[in-house]
């Protein structure tokens, strides 16, 4: 792993410490008039997904962990493991539940994702910023019932329940933001 100091953090770099894996969400370096300089940050625990803020010395040193980030497509679901295939080497890669967290109500069959991993270890699995998924179950829209802003809830394909506006029905498609969860238009 390669040797990196406080001088070369940035937004979105992965390091190594304590035995656990942490990407800088923030980072903010200080050089107060008394005392030595340091670096104020604000880190995601790649694992839990627990954000903690920390800070080093403007001379210490960190190790930069290297994580690959590769293309893969859901493919099903085999008991407690979702199985996706690496779009590039076509190698089906089965992923536990546990490492998938709230990505599993946005999983539909052929949709695309973002496999993180290091070394050997699978740390997560990203979506894009929205998906479209398809309504399954809402209830109709009352005539006359057009309150600005109303929502009511609907259930779609993947049994996620999203609160969507009154026109929305049965069998329509429509876009959801992955990091809110929230409706964002009809397609």
């Amino acid at each position: 792993m390669p040797a990196i100091n406080t001088s070369d953090i940035k937004n979105g770099i992965t390091i190594e410490m304590e035995g656990g894996l942490f990407s800088v969400l923030e980072f903010q370096h200080v050089k107060p008039g008394k005392g030595g300089a340091f670096v104020r940050t604000k880190l995601r625990n790649a694992r839990t997904g627990a954000v903690i803020d920390r800070t080093f010395r403007a001379d210490e040193r960190l190790e930069q962990a290297i994580i690959d980030k590769r293309d893969v497509q859901y493919l099903y679901r085999d008991g407690e493991d979702y199985v996706f295939m690496d779009q590039g080497t076509y190698d089906q890669v089965p992923v536990s539940a546990a490492f998938l967290g709230d990505v599993t109500n946005y999983l539909k069959e052929t949709g695309v994702a973002l496999l993180i991993s290091h070394g050997d270890n699978i740390i997560g699995v990203e979506m894009p910023a929205s998906v479209e998924l398809a309504v399954t179950d809402t209830e109709p829209g009352v005539q006359g019932d057009r309150v600005s802003g109303a929502r009511k809830p609907a259930t779609v394909e993947t049994g996620f329940v999203v609160q969507v506006p009154l026109f929305v029905e049965t069998g329509d498609v429509i876009k959801v933001d992955t990091r809110t969860g929230e409706y964002m238009t009809r397609v």
